[in-house]
């Protein structure tokens, strides 16, 4: 009976009935979590960073020697550097806004009563849950030149989307919209449920048109959430390496982040890969802040 009473309780009453007191919560639960956090994250990013100031390599025996910002000075003024940002930029562009308009768009579709309306959301959200590498192998085959059903379906006959310089990023930026649709699609789901459903009821009395309801009552309360997306999958886009890796080798989709694993663990550059890892860091939490003040701006309408 004791049992039963305690699962009727919160998590704080239920500590306070077996006699935890803040004390014995705060060592069993957050010191943990923080010396964990400390270990695998803080700690490895402190390391990183004094890294980049030096001529370490991973490789090398011999010691390194500290060279002050000259790592920082000659990745930003190498021009080979600046062509993968400009690359990864564009990646993230086309990829981000396939993915919303894709992504929001089988939400809206979802976000009405239909036969099999679960069986196929679940069916949509696979994607994702596939491993970066397995999906860049699988649309490799797609995509291929002599038996690909892609070039079949559109009539391209042999077109080598891979091996094409100019198409072999897009390339790329469709298998991630193929992937990471899903996970918009899930958060725009959650946004258009918690829509007012009088404020439809009230348009449909009002006979107002399917765009004027959409752009004064959908967008604007889903808007949000939409930004928590695409925060999400900005930041993610920029990390990208797994499926562009393994999908092409052409220089037009070598990413910032296929560059810096290149330069990593095949010239071992340890430390010049530590102060690029630390600018494509700042570059992304520039980007994030932008996003996070708009989002801020729309809260607060």
């Amino acid at each position: 009976m004791a049992s039963v009473a305690l699962t009727n309780l919160d998590p704080a009453s239920r500590a306070a009935a077996r006699g935890w007191s803040d004390l014995t919560i705060r060592n069993m639960f957050i010191i943990p979590t923080l010396v964990f956090l400390i270990v695998f994250n803080i700690f490895p990013l402190i390391y990183s960073l004094g890294y980049s100031f030096t001529n370490f390599a991973a490789n090398r025996s011999e010691p390194w020697q500290f060279v002050g910002l000259q790592n920082y000075r000659e990745l930003l003024t190498d021009d080979h550097i600046w062509s993968n940002f400009v690359i990864t930029a564009k990646y993230v562009i086309v990829s981000v806004a396939g993915q919303m308009i894709v992504g929001f768009g089988l939400a809206l579709l979802l976000n009405r009563s239909f036969p099999m309306k679960g069986l196929i959301t679940t069916l949509l959200l696979l994607p994702m849950m596939m491993s970066a590498a397995v999906v860049g192998l699988f649309w490799q085959l797609l995509y291929s030149p002599s038996w690909g059903p892609i070039n079949y379906v559109f009539g391209l006959g042999d077109f080598a989307w891979l091996s094409n310089p100019d198409s072999a990023l897009y390339a790329v930026a469709i298998t991630d919209i193929w992937m990471w649709s899903p996970f918009v699609m899930l958060l725009s789901l959650a946004g258009l449920s918690a829509v007012p459903q009088h404020l439809y009821e009230a348009a449909a009395i009002d006979r107002a048109s399917w765009w004027y309801t959409f752009t004064r009552i959908t967008l604007p309360l889903v808007s949000p959430i939409l930004l928590i997306a695409l925060i999400f999958r900005t930041m993610e886009a920029f990390k990208t390496f797994d499926i562009a890796y393994t999908m092409t080798t052409q220089p037009t989709a070598e990413l910032i982040a296929i560059r810096l694993y290149k330069q990593a663990f095949q010239q071992w550059d340890t430390g010049k890969s530590c102060a690029l890892a630390y600018i494509v860091l700042i570059m992304v939490l520039a980007i994030t802040n932008l996003y996070v003040k708009y989002l801020n701006k729309v809260k607060e309408r």
